[in-house]
């Protein structure tokens, strides 16, 4: 359990900008901390709240999502090599459902041997109630505090974002190329006629998914090998 306890600490702080983001898509402080306490995914969240300010679709919700979390599922094959082949299925959906992320799927990974699902299950304990916490108490802040205070406090999401892109970009060249190009495409898709008839929800799915596999395709990764 103590492994969790730095990770909920830092859940919280970046929880509480998404209760900001939550409140200004019109959450209240109960829905807001439901959805993280079955969503523990700063990505995939925010860009549900996004698209339910934009009025988006069931169906553009959980195509974002699916998308801001498929690195999830790789963490998962990963997960599933650690684990004692003689652990029931039980365990293993509670793994999933508990281990997934890429702080707690950090210290999980890192463990000597067989993985013991009880030690993912501690550090879930502690971290994820921190993750909840702050998302509560951000909208719950959101709606005390004065506008500008607010629109301050959602600057931090966005610094969240940026470091998480920034190192990757700054020791890997590709990786920058492509961050670069999804900026400059992402702001002339509000210029271009193509993407008139698409709600932003629709244009970021797009975009996404057309960034993603024609960087596959150009640069594709062999043997494992990282591009320097």
């Amino acid at each position: 359990m103590k492994d969790g306890i730095p990770i909920g600490l830092g859940y919280f702080a970046v929880a509480f900008s998404l209760g900001i983001a939550a409140r200004n898509a019109g959450l209240t402080a109960f829905q807001a901390t439901i959805s993280s306490m079955l969503c523990n995914a700063s990505a995939g969240q925010y860009a549900g709240y996004t698209l339910i300010s934009a009025g988006g679709t069931y169906l553009e919700m959980a195509l974002v999502t699916a998308i801001a979390n498929a690195r999830y599922l790789l963490m998962s094959f990963a997960l599933s090599q650690r684990l004692n082949p003689k652990t029931s299925l039980v365990h293993r959906l509670l793994l999933g459902f508990s281990s997934i992320t890429d702080e707690l799927f950090g210290i999980a990974i890192l463990r000597q041997g067989y993985l013991n699902p009880y030690y993912s299950y501690g550090a879930f304990s502690v971290a994820s109630p921190g993750w909840a916490l702050g998302t509560m108490l951000g909208v719950i802040a959101g709606n005390i505090l004065p506008d500008r205070v607010v629109s301050a406090l959602s600057v931090a999401l966005y610094g969240m974002f940026l470091a998480v892109i920034i190192p990757a970009s700054k020791t890997n060249k590709i990786i920058r190329l492509v961050v670069i190009v999804s900026f400059i495409l992402s702001f002339l898709s509000n210029y271009i006629s193509l993407f008139n008839f698409m709600n932003s929800g629709t244009k970021t799915i797009v975009l996404t998914i057309v960034l993603s596999l024609l960087a596959a395709i150009i640069f594709p990764v062999e043997n494992g090998d990282n591009y320097e």
